[in-house]
């Protein structure tokens, strides 16, 4: 790392959307020594759906066996799982480039809203996004990552995902 280049503290947000080697490089080009970089993801956890989960009809990968825990235990389980399927691929990208990241998986119905708190909670000085939609399209404007540009004080890199040939669009990764 450069000694020039001052520490930033940098909170990744992805869905899984975004490509991991190309953010992992822009981070190690980007941080200082003291650096910190922190990957997190927002779930919707379906508490109604947990619930069921106990009736002896239905058994899912979160039940142990047991009698499945606490609706709090299913949805930390849920929560967990999810989230590291979205921050796993850019944690090994950063760990690749000698990079050592915190993770946080954030319970939440509003992503943006989730994105700002976070970046605010671990004194993020910049937030790394992947772009699912054109930028400059009326319905990007509605998208979690515009929500963050507009309504967030911090500077936001968008990355750009992989394109669907046919529409241009950018592809939504369902976890």
């Amino acid at each position: 790392m450069h000694p020039n280049v001052p520490a930033v503290r940098i909170l990744i947000a992805t869905t899984g959307v975004l490509p991991a080697a190309p953010t992992a490089e822009f981070c190690r080009q980007l941080i200082g020594d003291q650096a910190s970089v922190t990957v997190m993801t927002v779930i919707r956890v379906p508490r109604s759906f947990l619930e069921s989960l106990g009736d002896e009809m239905r058994r899912s990968f979160l039940d142990s066996g047991d009698d499945g825990g606490s609706e709090e235990e299913k949805a930390a389980a849920y929560l967990e799982e999810r989230g590291r399927r979205a921050v796993d691929p850019i944690c090994a990208a950063l760990a690749a480039e000698g990079i050592d990241c915190d993770i946080q998986f954030v319970e939440g119905d509003d992503p943006a809203e989730a994105i700002i708190s976070t970046a605010d909670r671990v004194g993020a000085e910049m937030v790394v996004m992947g772009a699912t939609r054109r930028l400059f399209t009326e319905e990007a404007w509605r998208s979690v990552s515009a929500r963050v540009m507009v309504n967030s004080h911090l500077p936001v890199l968008l990355v750009p995902g992989a394109r669907i040939e046919d529409t241009m669009e950018m592809p939504i990764i369902e976890l």
